[in-house]
This record gives structure tokens, C-alpha cells and sequence, in this order.
């Protein structure tokens, strides 16, 4: 088989990543609701409605919606980008600084730390602007 042009995206790597970050906020928040919970409530069908109530498991479990809130407009960017073209690397900078600050982001909403937490997100948020420009213009 042979190798398309896809195969030599910078993005490739990126999107791998990304899916690295999303494991990571799935398991930080499965193991944050076992610790609170117990091993039985996880191996078994959760037909009951108990839910966590920790601090800790709250906040993983809201970290993780928020990355998946925006996790789908990364992945659609980046193969946008991957099709259209990125000659000035804007797209890939701004893949880049999603990435970081999505990964920065983490420790700071689970230690609960105010504004810089927002300005973090809004970085991720310039991430995608930049991506989106370069599709756009």
C-alpha cells in the first residue's frame, strides 16, 4: 500500500496525541469514581443512581466535559487542515498551543485554581481560532 499524503501530516501526530489527552481525562475520572465509590461499584452494571459526590471526582468528571466540549472542533480542524493545506504552519502552531494548554488545564481544574484556569482555556480557545483562520482566509 502506498503512503498518501496524509501519512506525511504534522497533524498526525497532534491527532494521536489528542487521543492520548482523551484516555488520560477518561481514566483520570474512572479512577478519581473508584477511589470515592469502591472496585465493586465499578466492575459492576451502576444500575443504581449513586454518584460521586468528592470534590476531586467532580472536578475530573467536569474537566473531562469540557475537554470533550471542544474536542471535536480540534479533531474537525485538524483534518480540515490536513486537506486544505498549511504553508505558513499557523494551523499547526495553533494545534500546538490546543494541545498544551488543554494538557495544562487538567491540573489546574483539579486543584481548583480560579482565573488562571480561564486564561488557559482561553489559550486552547486561540488554538482553534488559529486553526480555523487558516481554513478560513
Amino acid at each position: 500500500m502506498q503512503p498518501t499524503f496524509l501519512a506525511a501530516s504534522p497533524f498526525l501526530p497532534l491527532i494521536g496525541l489528542s487521543v492520548l489527552l482523551l484516555v488520560v481525562h477518561v481514566m483520570l475520572q474512572a479512577m478519581t469514581a473508584t477511589r470515592e465509590l469502591g472496585l465493586d461499584w465499578n466492575a459492576g452494571p451502576r444500575d443504581a443512581e449513586k454518584k460521586p459526590e468528592g470534590r476531586l471526582t467532580g472536578r475530573a468528571a467536569r474537566a473531562s466535559e469540557n475537554f470533550r466540549e471542544t474536542y471535536p472542533a480540534f479533531i474537525a480542524l485538524a483534518f480540515g487542515v490536513i486537506m486544505a493545506g498549511d504553508p505558513s504552519g499557523l494551523a499547526l502552531t495553533g494545534a500546538w498551543i490546543w494541545l498544551i494548554c488543554r494538557v495544562i488545564y487538567i491540573p489546574l481544574y483539579l486543584a481548583g485554581v480560579p482565573y488562571i484556569r480561564s486564561l488557559v482555556w482561553l489559550g486552547s480557545m486561540l488554538g482553534l481560532a488559529l486553526m480555523l483562520f487558516v481554513l478560513m482566509f
